[in-house]
């Protein structure tokens, strides 16, 4: 069995009267695009494991603080951001209105490592949304023993 890519612009346009439209838009690397991919809509992510933490930053340049919720539920880190933006100019002869939205979520599955009883520490600076998440103490690095070689 073969897999064929199935062009399902025809239900997308179904009047093709203009022949420059639709060879435009039957270029295959106009859908193939970036933005058209889910995952081009995904913050960028980084996690750093320290000693004691473990450090999450999302990169979502563009959001405020009161944009994101953070939530823990059975060990699942969730991160939504959600921003809406509308606006509406009215002159005499005509209305002018305008909107935009972005939204993102990314769930992780937390290591048994990860203390969610603690507070977790989560800020929002220069389009960076970072959280701290304390490690349990019996997950924490004990320093090395040195044992004398009689």
């Amino acid at each position: 069995m073969s897999l064929i890519k199935f062009n399902n612009r025809n239900r997308l346009f179904p009047s093709w009267n203009n022949d420059s439209l639709k060879n435009f838009l039957s270029n295959d690397d106009f859908f193939n695009n970036d933005f058209f991919e889910e995952d081009s809509l995904m913050p960028a992510m980084n996690v750093k494991e320290h000693e004691k933490d473990f450090e999450i930053e999302f990169a979502a340049p563009g959001f405020s603080k009161k944009d994101f919720e953070v939530s823990i539920n059975e060990n699942i880190l969730n991160v939504c951001g959600e921003k809406k933006k509308e606006t509406e100019e009215k002159q005499e002869d005509y209305t002018r209105k305008e909107f935009s939205y972005n939204s993102f979520k990314r769930s992780l599955q937390l290591p048994k490592s990860v203390n969610t009883d603690q507070n977790i520490k989560a800020t929002y600076k220069d389009g960076i949304l970072k959280l701290n998440l304390q490690k349990k103490e019996e997950a924490k690095a004990k320093p090395k023993k040195v044992i004398e070689v009689l």
